[in-house]
């Protein structure tokens, strides 16, 4: 289950590890903006990232109101198709983990969680330590100002973080990102930064393409 961001791909990392073949990107996004939720993650950078990883992606558009149809229609295809489950990023939100894990099981797959209950602060620095990287492309203006939009997830973020209060990985919703190199890329994926735009509550940077891996 691909958001594009650093949790999923340390999940797809775990989970290779772990002898997991994965062979498919699942992604459901807003129809209405052509935008992952919150990520706000364009289907076209969705579809960069599948190709630096050499995995085939399925994305689905859905409102809010047909997200559960749409995945249990989307669970059927996969028990249909021969998969045998899901991996997931979730770390400790429960209500979040038991919402997904009712359905996959139900669909008689397998909900498998590679970085579930541990540290935020340890998964955080696994990420970084392993060569992941990451830009920062919404945050909770509750939480976190505006400034945070576009900042590198790398060895210097763990420190930054830690000063403001909020969950290192961002997993009550602080920040979400988008996920451009690490173990599990074949090579970096290409990018730079688009126009900054505004929904209730939240800032979002949108992430384009780019011809050269964007520096960090």
């Amino acid at each position: 289950m691909w958001s594009g961001g650093k949790d999923s791909a340390l999940a797809m990392n775990r989970a290779r590890l772990l002898g997991i073949d994965v062979t498919r990107l699942l992604n459901f996004y807003d129809v209405t903006t052509g935008r992952v939720r919150f990520h706000a993650t364009t289907v076209r950078m969705l579809q960069a990232q599948a190709e630096a990883l050499g995995i085939e992606l399925c994305t689905i558009g859905t409102t809010w109101a047909e997200m559960e149809s749409r995945l249990y229609q989307e669970l059927a295809a996969l028990r249909s198709d021969g998969f045998e489950g899901l991996v997931f990023g979730d770390i400790h939100l429960d209500d979040v983990r038991a919402w997904y894990e009712e359905r996959v099981m139900a669909a008689g797959l397998r909900h498998v969680e590679p970085i579930w209950g541990e540290s935020p602060g340890k998964l955080l620095t696994e990420f970084v330590e392993t060569g992941g990287h990451a830009v920062i492309t919404c945050v909770d203006l509750s939480r976190l100002d505006s400034s945070w939009l576009g900042r590198i997830i790398d060895d210097r973020f763990a420190d930054a973080i830690s000063h403001t209060g909020a969950d290192p990985c961002g997993e009550n919703g602080e920040y979400h990102t988008f996920a451009f190199d690490g173990p599990m890329f074949d090579h970096p994926v290409a990018w730079r930064a688009g126009d900054i735009h505004s929904e209730p509550g939240f800032m979002q940077l949108d992430v384009i393409p780019a011809q050269f891996t964007h520096g960090y």
